[in-house]
């Protein structure tokens, strides 16, 4: 095994370095990068003006040219002096070739260091470092939440499977399934925190203004009752699916020929269930583990984040993406690639401990 994980982390370098490079040439090629969103707003142009300012609007002609490969002497002729804009890409580092900023970046990337951000008074790891908490918070707890309540509740409906409790149980699910996270997280907000009925809960932040003079019995507290109600919205969108798929999962387990050998051979019915459908069962809900924690972590969180006025890591990055703030979305992109990819390799491992039987280093 200790072979085969050093392979899986050896693999995670060229893994990594195809998808930089992959979104480095992408985001290269596409018109409005940070030159442009200066240049915007030295002529006191919004975020909308500026495909007037790289002239990529539909009414005039493509001149082939990309926002970072357009020449001073056109942005000029829009209102700004030729030396203005040289020296805003030569702050930003367009002066130099893309193929040299490429291998820059990877030199810099393999000692972790990201550089600044172009919008922002800060680094790029010092921006992570801030966001990481409520990140780390929103994901950690509402993936283990959901796996703690998916997995027995999907189990019991497949034991219990056309009964009453299957029934309502379901129906359950689909109304969670069918209400958006964001809205029931609106809806949480009405109720709960202020807007129409109770004032039970924070609206925005992490911690109170005044969380470093608390007691550290009431700091846990503190921190869990800013986070109650995100994470009650993130959950219910996605306790759903995980719960269909482990229910679906055991009833196919439990309708093969060894558990009705097992069976007819006088075990237990809980030995059945949990020595032998369990671990078969749930090699399926493991597979989808990095995929349930990432998409909690980034995508998942984004319109919690705005919503609750939490400023993590997915919020960060879509900032910086509509920003085009270059060192901070490879930046981002690089920690989420590396630990969907660490993640990964964790789940390979729990297949084995799930399933002794497994062996990926005899593969």
């Amino acid at each position: 095994m200790a072979a085969y994980v050093l392979r899986r982390l050896l693999l995670v370098i060229p893994t990594l370095l195809a998808i930089i490079t992959l979104n480095f040439f992408i985001v290269q090629a596409t018109p409005g990068g940070p030159v442009d969103q200066a240049v915007a707003k030295m002529l006191g142009m919004g975020d909308s003006s500026i495909q007037r300012v790289t002239g990529s609007s539909s009414d005039q002609p493509d001149s082939g040219l990309s926002a970072a490969g357009e020449s001073p002497e056109s942005r000029g002729a829009r209102g700004l002096d030729p030396e203005v804009i040289a020296e805003i890409e030569k702050q930003f580092g367009f002066d130099k070739p893309m193929y040299e900023r490429y291998f820059t970046m990877l030199w810099d990337y393999v000692r972790f260091d990201f550089g600044d951000s172009l919008f922002k008074a800060s680094s790029v790891t010092e921006l992570i470092i801030d966001r990481l908490p409520v990140s780390v918070s929103l994901g950690l707890w509402s993936t283990l939440i959901i796996y703690l309540v998916s997995i027995p509740l999907g189990i019991r409906k497949a034991i219990k499977h056309h009964s009453s409790f299957d029934v309502w149980s379901s129906w359950i699910i689909v109304i969670g399934n069918a209400v958006p996270g964001f809205l029931f997280a609106i809806l949480l907000i009405i109720v709960f925190a202020g807007g129409s009925y109770f004032d039970w809960f924070p609206l925005r932040g992490l911690v109170s203004d005044n969380f470093d003079s608390l007691r550290w019995y009431e700091k846990i507290a503190d921190y869990f009752w800013h986070l109650t109600l995100p994470i009650i919205a993130m959950v219910i969108g996605g306790f759903a699916t995980l719960t269909m798929l482990t229910k679906n999962s055991f009833l196919d387990e439990i309708n093969k020929q060894y558990v009705i050998t097992a069976r007819a051979k006088g075990a237990m019915e809980s030995r059945v269930l949990y020595k032998h459908v369990f671990r078969n069962a749930m090699l399926i809900i493991i597979a989808g583990f990095p995929a349930t924690f990432i998409s909690m972590f980034f995508t998942g969180s984004l319109l919690i984040e705005v919503i609750f006025s939490l400023e993590g890591l997915g919020l960060l990055g879509f900032e910086a993406t509509l920003q085009r703030d270059y060192p901070v979305m490879f930046g981002t992109l690089y920690m989420f690639g590396l630990l969907g990819l660490l993640i990964g390799i964790v789940s390979d491992l729990a297949y084995t401990w799930v399933d002794p039987r497994i062996d990926f280093e005899g593969r």
